[in-house]
């Protein structure tokens, strides 16, 4: 069955957001960095603002900006209302509000919708996904992945999940991924099987705490360095 619009919720995070989940420094940012499953972010538009290079992928970036603004448009206030409900999953300090997240949210996404256009010419969104990327060895510095893997681990196989950081890990030198909790604010059942797997074939492995707290208890990120 083909892939529509109509099965995903496009929701993005900031440039900033991005900065602090994964706790990226000045050198991080000067890397050639890959960003997996970024969706309707604005991290690509603030770091090419900023010089910075870099590529990301999701297949949400097949369809045209207006069908992204449309689907999104078509999902907010039944994202936010979820959120209202399960209010006790998250920690509301640097966003103190439904509404404060509504509008951070929002400025996100069409941070995103003015940049898609000009960024699909310039080859900076690519519609292709895990657990196969089109890429070569080694072609980025840091790859970074929010909000998919370990987040979807009800949806998504501990073998998908193996196999997707395994391929993350070919295409660059540093791969890092945040949250380490599912929906539902718990725990990944694949964390620390993924993480037994990974160490067994030679990868160096870390779990780091990051200056980024939103889904109460996820503040952490796995760093996975090559063998």
């Amino acid at each position: 069955m083909a892939f529509t619009l109509n099965e995903i919720v496009p929701w993005g995070r900031s440039y900033e957001e991005y900065r602090d989940m994964f706790a990226l420094s000045e050198e991080n940012l000067s890397e050639r960095i890959l960003g997996c499953a970024d969706g309707p972010a604005s991290f690509n538009d603030g770091l090419t603002k900023r010089g910075g290079a870099v590529v990301s992928v999701d297949p949400i970036y097949r369809f045209s900006r207006e069908e992204i603004r449309e689907r999104i448009d078509q999902v907010f206030d039944t994202v936010l209302d979820e959120t209202r409900k399960n209010a006790h999953e998250f920690l509301w300090t640097s966003i103190p509000s439904v509404e404060s997240l509504g509008d951070t949210r929002r400025e996100a996404m069409n941070a995103f919708l003015e940049d898609y256009t000009r960024g699909l010419e310039e080859g900076r969104y690519l519609d292709t996904s895990l657990p196969e990327l089109p890429f070569n060895t080694g072609e980025f510095g840091l790859a970074l992945c929010s909000h998919y893997l370990f987040l979807y681990s009800p949806h998504l196989s501990f073998d998908f999940h193996l196999q997707s950081i395994r391929e993350l890990c070919r295409v660059a030198r540093e791969v890092r991924v945040f949250p380490l909790l599912e929906l539902g604010a718990v725990p990944s059942r694949h964390l620390e099987p993924v993480r037994e797997n990974l160490e067994q074939e030679g990868f160096n492995i870390s779990i780091e705490t990051v200056p980024y707290e939103f889904q109460r208890g996820g503040n952490r990120m796995i760093r996975i360095l090559g063998k």
